[in-house]
């Protein structure tokens, strides 16, 4: 997948707290997103200790970081469904850019992440409401609302404009997708399939 590798500058940008073993799974989809998206950063999550290279990108001002997961497991009033307006008064230069901070592991280990991380609990929450089901055929949740890191990081650039990163992580996604369950069964890869097309039509755009 090397020569397919898509870079798309974007206004967000995206930070990945990743569970423990998440990095070492040939399945995770987390670093797609650190392909295509330039600024991108992760960071292991520990209970016992925090990167303090994590809290500095936190507080930077020129951010505004958002912490993305459902709502419902958050005070209400800690929950957005859109990004957050900027002062009336804000020029350009003191418009601050997303930050979406995802965290990347199982549902149960994304949730304790959630639980566990007091220094997160000042962040609003974004809640996303997609309304297609997840594609992501490589591990698969039991509950058809779960996405993958790279799903919500498509659908969080999109929120914010932009849309062919956006666009162009989807189908990054579908043709490693692709790979990953021919590798698997020992095949070689269709590279004029559906998903192939999609990704080099979105990389030929001007």
């Amino acid at each position: 997948m090397c020569a397919l590798r898509p870079v798309v500058a974007t206004r967000a940008a995206l930070c990945l707290i990743m569970a423990e073993f998440e990095p070492l799974k040939p399945s995770n989809t987390g670093w797609l997103i650190a392909d295509v998206v330039p600024d991108t950063v992760a960071f292991s999550w520990s209970r016992m200790a925090v990167d303090p290279a994590l809290l500095d990108l936190l507080a930077d001002p020129q951010w505004q970081p958002y912490l993305v997961f459902p709502g419902e497991f958050a005070a209400p009033e800690r929950v957005v469904t859109e990004l957050l307006p900027a002062p009336a008064d804000a020029g350009p230069a003191l418009q601050r850019r997303p930050l979406f901070v995802l965290l990347d592991g199982t549902w149960s280990e994304a949730r304790k992440i959630f639980r566990k991380s007091p220094y997160l609990n000042a962040l609003p929450v974004l809640s996303l409401r997609p309304d297609q089901l997840s594609r992501y055929r490589l591990r698969r949740s039991t509950h058809e609302h779960h996405f993958c890191t790279s799903e919500v990081a498509a659908l969080c650039l999109a929120m914010a404009g932009d849309l062919l990163a956006a666009q162009t992580l989807e189908a990054y996604l579908d043709v490693f997708s692709c790979r990953y369950l021919s590798a698997r069964q020992s095949v070689p890869p269709d590279s004029g399939d559906a998903a192939h097309q999609r990704l080099r039509a979105l990389l030929a755009w001007p």
